[in-house]
């Protein structure tokens, strides 16, 4: 599918800014309130991802073009531990299996290269594609964070998924 991951470089980050601008982006993206970011407030959150040992930040390209980040972020290498994070930014490239290429070349990454024992990852309950491609990929839901997201007057499930190294080396010849 020509998915690849590499590192974030400068021209990127007109294509970063425009979807950290986006509430449509935000409202999946993260748990925090979907509220657009500025220019300076999207630097500090990738500078400070760059300047950190507990963070490893990629561009999500298809051929050469951006079009979103994934990453590990809350790395702790002494449990070797990390919590996953994936956003495609181009609505248009959504639906036609470009997250699952990208799952699929981060978790090598982080269980082979990083060697990850687990990984780790949050995902609001309304986000049903990103729930089908995590549970895909292996990882089992392990808890709920109750009521803990308010969006648009209505509260909603933050919902807690895992992954071990056995359970994705099992799995990963698969096609998920």
């Amino acid at each position: 599918m020509g998915i690849n991951l590499s590192k974030i470089k400068k021209e990127d980050m007109e294509h970063i800014y425009r979807w950290f601008s986006d509430t449509g982006f935000l409202k999946y993206y993260d748990y925090y309130p979907p509220f657009p970011l500025n220019k300076d407030e999207v630097d500090k959150i990738f500078n400070d991802y760059e300047n950190s040992n507990k963070s490893k930040v990629f561009a999500v390209r298809l051929e050469n073009s951006i079009i979103g980040v994934a990453g590990f972020d809350d790395m702790i290498e002494e449990n070797q531990v990390a919590t996953l994070f994936i956003g495609l930014g181009n609505e248009n490239e959504r639906g036609k299996g470009y997250g699952m290429e990208a799952m699929k070349l981060l978790l090598r990454y982080g269980f082979i290269n990083l060697n990850f024992h687990r990984i780790q990852l949050n995902v609001l309950e309304f986000n049903k594609r990103a729930i089908s491609l995590y549970e895909k990929c292996g990882f089992k839901k392990e808890g709920i964070f109750r009521e803990f997201v308010l969006r648009d007057g209505k509260r909603y499930n933050l919902l807690l998924y895992g992954l071990l190294r056995n359970e994705w080396i099992k799995n990963k010849d698969s096609e998920f």
